[in-house]
């Protein structure tokens, strides 16, 4: 990540500290640079996964909100 994606990634958490944090509960944060987007991963370390990882956009824009793999 270089210092723009950087910038958006504080920008994105204030935004989710304020709201309804999809980034809650994150074991990792991985920029996405195809997508331009930062994907928060719900997953225990060793692989253990409840739920989808959240992926914002660095412009904030939700592409998903992630959520519950099994039966949620």
């Amino acid at each position: 990540m270089g210092r723009a994606e950087l910038e958006a990634l504080a920008r994105v958490l204030q935004e989710q500290l304020a709201g309804d944090n999809l980034a809650l509960g994150t074991w990792a944060v991985q920029y996405d640079k195809e997508r331009r987007a930062f994907v928060f991963d719900k997953c225990e370390h060793g692989g253990y996964c409840e739920e989808r990882p959240s992926v914002i956009a660095i412009d904030g824009t939700v592409i998903d909100r992630g959520g519950p793999i099994f039966g949620g």
